[in-house]
């Protein structure tokens, strides 16, 4: 069974954390950007931002983020849920569900009453719980549905 943990707490898989959430997500230039997030949030007294891997085996097979903003418009809301990946090896297990209900217990112990993401996948989200709450602007001005979820649920 694999194991939710807060990357700060997995020092030891730091470089390959950040290698694969830069390898999903990043671009060729913007290694440095997931790097450095990701490196302050093992540091910061700050609830956000955080990262979470899921690990089985000592390999990382899934991660997750709570964020300050999902770099959208909708600045004023607050915490994201960001970044949700997993291992093509490990789909259909249930662990995205597993790391979505991780990341309502971590912003419920972190005081947020509420969870927001952004994405155009349609379906995934609303299975579990997620209601589209309006449409926002990604930072290259691309519209974007926003979801929240109560994180008390």
């Amino acid at each position: 069974m694999e194991e939710i943990y807060e990357l700060k707490e997995r020092q030891d898989l730091f470089n390959k954390a950040v290698e694969i959430f830069w390898k999903q997500w990043g671009t060729q230039g913007n290694y440095k950007f997931y790097y450095e997030s990701m490196i302050h949030s093992c540091d910061t007294e700050s609830e956000l931002p955080r990262f979470y891997i899921a690990v089985k085996n000592e390999k990382i097979i899934g991660f997750y983020a709570l964020l300050r903003n999902d770099l959208v418009s909708r600045q004023d809301l607050t915490p994201w849920f960001a970044c949700l990946f997993v291992a093509p090896e490990s789909r259909g297990s249930g662990l995205g569900s597993r790391m979505l209900e991780h990341a309502a217990e971590e912003a419920r112990e972190k005081g947020y009453t509420s969870l927001y993401l952004s994405t155009d996948l349609e379906g995934y989200y609303e299975k579990y719980g997620w209601e589209l709450l309006t449409e926002g602007y990604s930072v290259t001005g691309e519209p974007t549905n926003i979801y929240m979820k109560s994180a008390n649920d």
